[in-house]
Order: C-alpha cells, then structure tokens, then sequence
C-alpha cells in the first residue's frame, strides 16, 4: 500500500496538466515575486549568479542563469574527463556483464537507456556516472572532454522525478523519462551524454549545434529539476578520480586516462 500511494505521488508529479501549470507559472513575469524566496529557500548562491538577483524577472529565469565568467575553471588537460555540471554525482561504477547497471537499488539495462541494443554495447566494461542537480545548483552542462558529435536522439514521453525519492519509487525514470543523448568520438573511444528531464517534458533546452566541440564548451540547460548520465567506452587507462556522493563543479576533474 505505502508503495502504491508514493508511487502515485511521483506518477502526479509527471502528469502533463500539472507539468503545464508548472511551466506556465514558473515561465510567467507574475512569478517574480517568488525569485527571492526560491533563491533563499533552496540555498543559492548569489554571488556566483552572472546577474543580481533583483534581475531575473521569473523563476524560469532564475533556475536558468548564468554563472559569473571565469568563476569555474576547467581542467584543461588532454587527458583528463571534467563534470558537465554543477551537481551531486550519486552514482560511479562499471558498466556490468548485459550492459547493466544499479542505481537505488534497481537495475538499468544500457539498451534501455540508450534505446539501441547495438549501441549499448558500445559501453560493456566500462564506466558510468549519474549527475544530480538539485533546484539550488547551476543547470547549464558542458562538454566533459574534447571529441566529435556522431548522433543525437530524443526518447521517452513524460518525466518524473529524479531525485532520491523519484529514483527509489519512480517506474525506472532513467530509462523512461523524456531524455536527449548525444554519442561522442574522443581520442579515448565513444561516450554517450544522456540528459534526462525531470517534471516536464520540454525541460532540455539544446544550445550547441556545431559538430565538433572543445571542452567545457555549453551542450545545452535544463529548466526544471534533472540528471545527466555519461557512459564512457572501455579503455585499459582509464579510471575515476571521485568517489559516489560528491559535490562536484563543472570543468572539475572527474576521470583520468593514465
């Protein structure tokens, strides 16, 4: 019973009325009045925003703001993989035997989340990291390395959440929720970025269109609550250099190719 009634409660919080109202309000310059109080009741930082608070004349545009320039300096090393975000990295790990992966306690088939058995084998023994990004944390994502973007697909329909509570009674959000992957060549094999939405299916906003890319160059925002996934190709040199459940900052070293 307790599963079924939070179950339901995250179901709703996917419903496409509600996620329409959400967005209307939050979207709306009537929400203004609500910039201060977000901003303190989630804990941001304003002295890294790229503009005052009295500024942002939405919650929308709040939860999409700039960083000051300068303010996040990226590991610049060839040989180094950096965070694409701001967040919690709640998961690391190898990709295990079927291409298969655990998260709260729930199994992630790669094909699943990829929507292509072929390209899910792509990633069999290598590595994976999950970004949360809370509603206080900056929600622009950066390339994590140099490379080549290869393809780019959209799946799944609606998105519930992402956080801890939506991961443990959600119908496996990661795999299911609306999510964009892009697949990208880099002088250490294939990686997959896959950003996957949270309350609102319009929630990935893409802004880099150029085929070729440097690192810590933008990919894209989110405008609501989300999580991105990297899968990173096998390769016998490459290791982590974090552990699950830090903080991290985007341009920060995350992996190493020795």
């Amino acid at each position: 019973m307790l599963h079924f009634l939070l179950k339901s409660l995250v179901e709703l919080t996917g419903n496409p009325f509600i996620s329409k109202i959400l967005r209307k309000s939050t979207y709306s310059r009537f929400s203004k009045p609500l910039v201060k109080p977000f901003a303190r009741v989630y804990g941001l930082d304003e002295h890294e925003m790229a503009n005052p608070i009295d500024h942002y004349r939405s919650i929308y545009e709040l939860f999409t703001r700039q960083l000051l320039p300068g303010l996040r300096p990226i590991d610049t090393s060839a040989h180094t993989l950096v965070s694409p975000v701001d967040g919690t990295l709640s998961e690391v790990g190898t990709i295990q035997e079927g291409q298969t992966f655990y998260v709260k306690n729930q199994l992630y088939h790669v094909n699943q989340l990829l929507g292509d058995t072929k390209k899910a084998t792509t990633y069999t023994d290598g590595y994976y990291y999950i970004f949360y990004l809370s509603p206080k944390d900056y929600h622009h994502m950066h390339y994590p390395i140099d490379g080549k973007l290869t393809s780019r697909w959209a799946l799944g329909e609606k998105s519930f959440p992402v956080n801890s509570f939506g991961l443990k009674w959600g119908d496996y959000p990661l795999s299911t929720n609306y999510r964009i992957i892009s697949e990208i060549k880099t002088a250490f094999g294939n990686m997959a970025i896959a950003k996957i939405g949270a309350l609102n299916i319009n929630s990935i906003q893409m802004t880099h269109a150029a085929s070729s890319f440097k690192k810590g160059e933008e990919i894209g925002y989110f405008t609501f609550g989300s999580t991105v996934i990297l899968l990173i190709e096998k390769h016998p040199s490459f290791k982590p250099t974090i552990d699950t459940d830090s903080t991290v900052a985007f341009g920060e070293r995350i992996g190493m190719w020795f």
